[in-house]
């Protein structure tokens, strides 16, 4: 056992959030195309059935531009919505962000309840933002649980995508933590415990 000591956890979001402020939205935008290109020549991307994506909110990766790739390919297109009752996020079908998404309860953009929720248990790829990721697959999520609520369903593939100065040394773990088959970034395509 190592005597040394790990940043804590909101240590570790602290250092990450200042490290998200120091790059341009046109960098943001530039690495945002290359993590999308590199997505989609993926095993697991191209042989994905059911998708889960995010809505990005300021600082992570956008790759809704692959929203409408996968549904021309057929995929079946998921993004997270609130569920107010059992203050947690389900995963719910979508056939287009324009007609189907509005501001939800964090003012991230989700499926309207026209949307029908999906069986997370039959979903192939979840692909899940979070403020920091380790080698092991370790995910730093924003503190609130909703993401590891929502991925400790998922029977499918579990994707972490982040920039590559999101990538850090060691994230501490607690029981409730779940982590992540792979990681995105605009560089590489790691999978963990190959």
């Amino acid at each position: 056992m190592s005597s040394r000591t790990l940043p804590s956890k909101a240590e570790l979001r602290r250092e990450l959030r200042l490290t998200q402020k120091n790059h341009s939205q046109n960098a943001m935008n530039e690495a945002s195309a290359r993590a999308r290109a590199r997505l989609r020549r993926q095993a697991i991307w191209k042989a994905a059935r059911s998708v889960l994506f995010y809505s990005p909110i300021a600082g992570e990766l956008d790759l809704t531009p692959l929203i409408q790739t996968a549904l021309e390919a057929g995929k079946v297109v998921l993004l997270p919505r609130y569920d107010a009752k059992a203050g947690s996020y389900e995963a719910v079908r979508v056939a287009g962000l324009k007609a189907d998404c509005a501001p939800g309860k964090f003012g991230i953009a989700e499926p309207g309840a026209h949307c029908p929720a999906y069986p997370l248990k039959s979903l192939d790829l979840a692909l899940a933002p979070g403020l920091g990721f380790d080698l092991a697959g370790r995910r730093l999520g924003r503190g609130r649980g909703f993401y590891d609520r929502l991925l400790a369903q998922v029977a499918g593939a579990k994707c972490g995508v982040a920039f590559d100065q999101q990538i850090v040394g060691e994230i501490p773990a607690e029981g409730h933590d779940v982590p992540v088959d792979f990681i995105l970034t605009p560089t590489r395509w790691l999978t963990i415990n190959e």
